[in-house]
């Protein structure tokens, strides 16, 4: 039995340890603000979270009771995580920090323009009432 919780505190402390080696290199490769906000949101929570899991199984396995308290830890940074690259976007935003040119996702230049020229031209009235 002591085999096997071994075995599964090994799985989880690598799982936790590539996630968080993921994420990383994902903050050190990315080429601009938006998309290095992905490496410590994503990957790198869910390697904490392995981590901590492997020391809740392993702790739990070597005394008499459940180690629970340490679930605190990445429920607090599951909560938190969201939030703050929600914020950090928001001000990157504000900041008009410059975009890399192989971000997907993001609209031309031409674009831009035709979908206000048509919002304009589906609703005229509006653009009156801004006169």
């Amino acid at each position: 039995m002591q085999t096997v919780i071994e075995a599964i505190v090994c799985v989880l402390l690598l799982l936790g340890s590539g996630f968080t080696l993921i994420g990383a290199i994902g903050l050190a490769r990315l080429p601009d603000f938006y998309m290095r906000l992905h490496g410590p949101t994503k990957s790198t929570t869910l390697g904490v979270g392995g981590v901590v899991l492997a020391s809740v199984v392993y702790f739990s396995a070597h005394s008499n009771f459940a180690s629970l308290h340490e679930v605190l830890i990445p429920a607090f940074l599951f909560l938190t995580a969201p939030i703050s690259a929600h914020m950090l976007t928001k001000a990157g935003i504000q900041q008009r920090v410059a975009v890399s040119s192989v971000t997907r996702g993001r609209p031309d230049a031409a674009g831009v323009g035709a979908s206000s020229e048509r919002a304009q031209r589906a609703n005229p009235d509006d653009a009156a009432q801004d006169s």
